[in-house]
């Protein structure tokens, strides 16, 4: 199936910028290719970049993401009455902070850990990952939970890394599965519509029938959601938005920033480079965030790969 294309269920999969006639509500992710994607992207930004050996890590990560997205055991979400009752209610019916996880997001990071363990990564990194592999079922859990919750302590923030990869391949998965013509977006428009987090970036389209349509994409379960432009994703105002970027960049990625709640957003704009990627762009570009930073911007949710550990989490 092409990108774009409609399944038999009536729900897009991939790019929005691939041929929709109309703005669709919301996208629901491909398992299959979105983090081979993710990882493609990273590895063709690191060239040259400063932090390319960083990058080059965080594509052999999402290389580990792909290979567990595609040969992880099916496994079961929400039944059809629940995911009903929660669309009726206005909710996520994933909720990140509420959901019920199978044992099989464990099985995942458990694959996820010997899959990075196979790659060339640094010492550091490999250590971190032994040390989560002789936790305990209920450790895991518990720190799972503590990512979900943002209540990260700063000593698990190097294990929170692998559980954050772990955890955005199961809710994928899970959103990959939902019925999209039963879904609704919630009435916070700047969260998710299938499992309630915030997303890590925006992207505005350049092709089919709506060129240049907003859609923000979850940083959690990748589904992708319609947002108007030009209103501030953190509170809704429009009469204090700028886009700021670093003069003589590409212009693919630009922090739009609002006065009125002094937060901004990355947006990345698909008519400067349609190959552009909500996650590996928005890693890629960490000194814009310096800069919107240090002009005293706070950034509208953090990415969940740049996560700080909390002394008291």
């Amino acid at each position: 199936m092409r990108q774009g294309e409609v399944t038999s269920k009536g729900k897009w999969t991939g790019d929005p910028s691939g041929g929709v006639k109309a703005p669709q509500a919301l996208i629901l992710p491909d398992p299959a290719v979105r983090f081979a994607r993710t990882a493609a992207r990273l590895l063709s930004l690191s060239v040259g970049h400063p932090m390319m050996e960083w990058l080059r890590f965080m594509a052999q990560l999402a290389q580990a993401q792909d290979f567990v997205a595609t040969t992880l055991r099916p496994f079961a979400g929400p039944d059809q009455t629940v995911v009903h009752q929660a669309v009726e209610a206005r909710m996520p019916p994933l909720a990140a902070d509420g959901h019920r996880r199978d044992p099989a997001w464990r099985e995942g990071l458990a694959m996820l850990l010997d899959a990075v363990d196979r790659a060339p990564i640094p010492a550091p990194a490999r250590a971190v990952a032994a040390d989560l592999r002789a936790r305990d079922v209920g450790e895991l859990d518990d720190l799972a939970d503590q990512f979900l919750h943002a209540a990260v302590a700063s000593a698990d923030a190097g294990a929170a890394l692998y559980v954050a990869a772990a955890l955005q391949v199961y809710f994928t998965r899970l959103a990959a599965d939902l019925p999209a013509a039963a879904l609704r977006l919630l009435p916070q428009r700047g969260l998710c519509p299938c499992c309630g987090s915030t997303p890590v970036s925006g992207v505005v389209t350049a092709s089919g029938n709506t060129p240049g349509s907003r859609y923000l994409y979850c940083s959690l379960c990748a589904t992708a959601w319609n947002h108007v432009r030009a209103v501030c994703i953190t509170c809704g105002e429009s009469r204090s938005l700028s886009l700021q970027g670093i003069e003589g960049d590409s212009g693919i990625v630009k922090a739009e920033s609002c006065d009125g709640c002094h937060t901004y957003a990355k947006m990345l704009y698909l008519a400067h480079d349609g190959k552009a990627d909500p996650l590996a762009d928005d890693l890629a570009t960490l000194g814009l965030d310096l800069l919107v930073a240090e002009a005293g911007w706070s950034r509208h949710a953090p990415n969940p790969f740049l996560l700080v550990g909390s002394d008291d989490g």
